[in-house]
């Protein structure tokens, strides 16, 4: 087995120093300014390397982009893992959605990143369309057994919308005060409109 010199350790150090800085750039203009107004030439300016030094180590802006929103997707993807998941598909959609509701409270920049608009043409990086699978995947056990009051489509557009509306509220609005049971309530409140009751066997 072969030691590695410290020369290639410095090497590879710098190269991981170098992309954590230029992703971290990355996040905070898109976060501050939206992807249209997003350029190369800020990026340089914001991270401190130069436009050929981001294009070694991304490729192109949108492999850089995209880059990032996998390795914050794969944060939210961690934390729906961690999950615990019964036979009880409703107490699933239940703890999913708070899952998703405490990453974003707790990763206010990450979450915004996120939310951002993207080109629907593009292909979905592969942490985000993951995380995606799992969140619907109770949804799809529940449509299944015939026990969603709408279509799944709806009812999983207003699921997104709730829990988006709740975790920008709450990150943005901190001059209210919020009801600690609020996000309770309204999966309570949602489960009740869109899901029907087991039938008795």
């Amino acid at each position: 087995m072969s030691v590695m010199q410290p020369a290639e350790r410095r090497r590879l150090q710098s190269r991981a120093d170098a992309r954590r800085a230029i992703l971290d750039a990355t996040e905070a203009l898109l976060v501050e300014d939206g992807y249209e107004a997003f350029s190369m030439r800020r990026l340089a300016d914001r991270c401190g390397y130069t436009a050929p030094t981001i294009y070694h180590h991304f490729g192109d802006k949108q492999h850089l982009i995209d880059a990032l929103l996998d390795e914050r997707c794969q944060g939210l993807v961690r934390t729906l893992r961690r999950v615990h998941q019964s036979e009880d598909l409703v107490e699933n959609l239940r703890a999913f959605s708070g899952a998703f509701v405490r990453f974003g409270l707790r990763n206010p920049t990450h979450y915004a990143l996120l939310s951002q608009p993207r080109d629907p043409g593009l292909p979905v990086p592969p942490a985000a369309e993951e995380a995606r699978v799992l969140m619907e995947a109770p949804l799809h056990g529940l449509a299944a057994a015939g026990r969603l009051t709408a279509d799944q489509e709806m009812v999983g557009q207003s699921l997104w919308a709730f829990l988006h509306g709740f975790i920008l509220l709450r990150t943005t609005r901190t001059d209210v005060e919020w009801r600690k049971d609020g996000l309770d309530v309204g999966i309570d409140a949602f489960l009740t409109g869109f899901v029907r009751e087991e039938a008795s066997r």
